[in-house]
């Protein structure tokens, strides 16, 4: 892919405000933040309850979502322009559930939130109504997705990217201090895995960098691109992030995002851990 196809600029989605056949949805980590202000026209997804099984721990199902986009009216020929606070974390997690699903057109707003803020572009809290669809999902697209299985059988095989903070990949900190409600049994990372947090991808306006500095950025950690690759964070949503980037961006092959990243990894019973700042080995 490009950036064309998978990114839209600010000025782009706010020339396109209530256009037809575009529908602008914002996701965020802070479930409350839509409700603060919103792009004009934006509907609402909450990732805990839309996007979340309140059961087990696992996505919606197939009819699930379908249920969801067809209430929220969305249409499956429908553009799907998604932004979010954080860099774009949810809105990301969003865009790679948009893709799971098969659903063909689907885009990020490049710099979320943030740089919609920061260009003083509108906020209001008016919520639109859209008529109700019979939107149809595909079977999940389990190339895009990694269980556990895969993650312990791709150390020292595949490229295994965490993307947490250099605290968090090397045992000091078990997650960022202002998310403690979810956490693993276990400090570290998986042996082999290379730390390139999700941050090294963004502008400080929130939109990413150029493909070249991406490039050189992946380039200079040694991922390999002839090799498969898992992403990987806490809960999956700023391995998402940089799914989105070597995929959509950068143009990876085989590129897989481990949702149940070290919240799950990190609680399970006898699998290698590593401790400190260097990779380990296999």
């Amino acid at each position: 892919m490009s950036r064309e196809d998978s990114l839209v600029s600010v000025q782009w989605v706010e020339d396109n405000l209530g256009a037809d056949g575009i529908v602008l949805i914002e996701v965020d980590e802070d479930t409350a933040a839509y409700d603060k202000g919103h792009i004009p026209t934006a509907i609402k997804l909450d990732w805990t309850k839309d996007l979340q099984d309140q059961v087990r721990r696992d996505f919606v199902n197939k009819e699930g979502f379908e249920k969801l986009l067809s209430e929220r009216g969305v249409s499956n020929d429908d553009t799907v322009i998604l932004y979010g606070g954080n860099n774009n974390w949810f809105a990301a997690y969003a865009y790679w559930y948009f893709k799971l699903y098969g659903h063909k057109n689907v885009k990020l707003m490049d710099g979320g939130r943030k740089k919609w803020e920061l260009d003083a572009r509108e906020l209001t809290k008016d919520v639109p109504t859209r008529p109700a669809t019979s939107y149809v999902a595909q079977e999940q697209d389990r190339s895009i997705r990694a269980f556990r299985d895969d993650a312990v059988a791709a150390i020292g095989v595949q490229n295994l990217i965490d993307v947490r903070s250099p605290d968090e990949f090397a045992g000091r900190l078990m997650a960022p201090a202002h998310l403690p409600q979810e956490q693993a049994q276990r400090a570290g990372h998986i042996p082999t895995s290379l730390n390139v947090p999700w941050s090294k991808n963004a502008n400080d306006d929130g939109t990413f960098k150029s493909d070249d500095e991406l490039r050189k950025l992946y380039d200079e950690v040694g991922i390999d691109d002839s090799k498969d690759t898992i992403a990987l964070c806490r809960i999956g949503e700023r391995s998402s992030l940089t799914w989105f980037v070597l995929q959509e961006l950068l143009g990876f092959k085989n590129v897989k995002n481990y949702d149940g990243s070290w919240t799950e990894y990190g609680s399970l019973v006898g699998v290698p851990v590593v401790l400190g700042d260097e990779p380990g080995v296999a």
